[in-house]
């Protein structure tokens, strides 16, 4: 069972969230919903190459990439596996409204490419999805 204490803990003093999402109004509400579950580290940009500017600029690598798979300038995947190979990641998360068929495409490509990707989930984001997501890797797999 998921200590309770250590994931509050977590989600407000150490996770590094950075949020890729290029509509203004999803970003927004992804913002407000990832802050209200405690995560106060939280970056945003609307744009892959907003994102890479943020990664270069931070100081240590971003724990969680949350990120759209379809951004105008770049694929999801394609971000991930950039970041991931430069060091600017240690995980991430896809966000998207394709079909889980296609997803489950992307999550293979990912395990091909040894990419450092939690999963997907389905728009809109889902507090309890996003949680066990993220619980299932830090704390059953310690990864």
């Amino acid at each position: 069972m998921l200590d309770k204490r250590r994931m509050n803990n977590m989600n407000k003093e150490n996770l590094r969230i950075l949020l890729v999402e290029d509509h203004p109004f999803q970003l927004k509400a992804n913002q407000i919903l990832l802050e209200s579950y405690g995560f106060n580290r939280l970056t945003t940009s609307d744009s892959a190459q907003g994102a890479l500017q943020q990664m270069r600029g931070a100081d240590q690598p971003f724990d969680i990439l949350l990120c759209d798979q379809c951004l105008p300038d770049l694929s999801g995947i394609d971000l991930v596996k950039f970041a991931s190979h430069r060091g600017m990641i240690k995980r991430a998360i896809l966000l998207s409204s394709l079909t889980p068929a296609e997803l489950d495409g992307l999550e293979h490509l990912a395990v091909a490419d040894d990419l450092p990707l939690l999963g997907y989930l389905i728009k809109p984001l889902k507090k309890s999805e996003f949680i066990q997501l993220l619980t299932s890797c830090l704390f059953e797999k310690h990864c």
